[in-house]
């Protein structure tokens, strides 16, 4: 128990301090510190990071960042979706799982090592110009324009999102903000907030479709998803106070030494 409460709090630390999807850590946590298997480790690592998440989404709402009817609409098509990815978990042998996990954690590596050009401006507005993203705010109102290309551009998204959720055990922040940055033309801040109440609303639909399969957390998972709430809330007060270049090159290179290790757990 104290070794699952140690890699909760970590896991937690981590989320709170880089902001990245704290499944990529915490699925790992499980399988390689505490023996659980994919399908065993899926509906906690979904637990905790949607307990994570809502306590940022929830901050996002007060703030009004959080494009509400966006995520909704994300959640809803992640929920339908969802139960693919899980059936697909319980259909595929555990060393593909672990090794398209890997993977996965190679591509977020990949992607957090990039240098991302700094936002301009400390609006919510994004500052391309009408018609080059698939969903544009309006200067007016600051809320999108419900086209159908904008409609079916964010429910695709919501689709994927809800079948890697499912069938990895992460949720889906690592598609979910990219996905923002390069479709819509919402700054950071809203694309964070609205990410996070995507999250934690995908995270329970998960959890709830693997406990419908059969999947059931005990003492140990529990330990987990409370150590991890702990350790968030802990590397939200301190997360500005270490640079931004450093938290993320950190994270990257975590990242790819468990993608190797899980790669070289999958090919014994």
């Amino acid at each position: 128990m104290l070794l699952a409460i140690f890699f909760g709090w970590v896991m937690g630390l981590v989320l709170g301090l880089t902001g990245a999807g704290g499944g990529i850590l915490a699925v790992p946590a499980l399988v390689l510190g505490l023996g659980l298997s994919m399908t065993q480790a899926a509906p906690i690592a979904l637990f905790a990071v949607g307990s994570a998440a809502a306590v940022g989404a929830i901050d996002g709402l007060r703030h009004g960042l959080v494009r509400y009817r966006a995520a909704l609409l994300i959640a809803l098509l992640g929920a339908i979706f969802s139960p693919v990815g899980i059936f697909f978990a319980h259909q595929l042998p555990e060393k593909a799982l672990m090794m398209l996990f890997s993977l996965l954690m190679i591509m977020v590596a990949w992607r957090m090592l990039r240098r991302e050009r700094q936002g301009e401006g400390p609006s919510d507005h994004g500052h391309a110009n009408w018609g080059q993203k698939n969903c544009m705010l309006d200067q007016q109102t600051g809320r999108f324009s419900w086209t159908a290309k904008c409609t079916a551009t964010l429910a695709a998204l919501g689709a994927v999102t809800g079948v890697v959720s499912g069938l990895l055990g992460v949720g889906g922040g690592f598609l979910i903000v990219p996905a923002f940055k390069q479709l819509t033309d919402v700054q950071m801040r809203g694309i964070v907030a609205t990410s996070l109440m995507v999250i934690s609303l995908i995270s329970a639909i998960g959890v709830i479709g693997a406990f419908h399969a059969g999947v059931r957390i005990e003492g140990l998972g529990v330990g987990f998803i409370i150590a991890s709430i702990v350790g968030m809330i802990i590397g939200r007060r301190f997360c500005t106070r270490v640079p931004a270049r450093a938290l993320q090159v950190g994270f990257a290179s975590l990242c790819l030494v468990i993608a190797a290790c899980m790669l070289l757990r999958a090919s014994v």
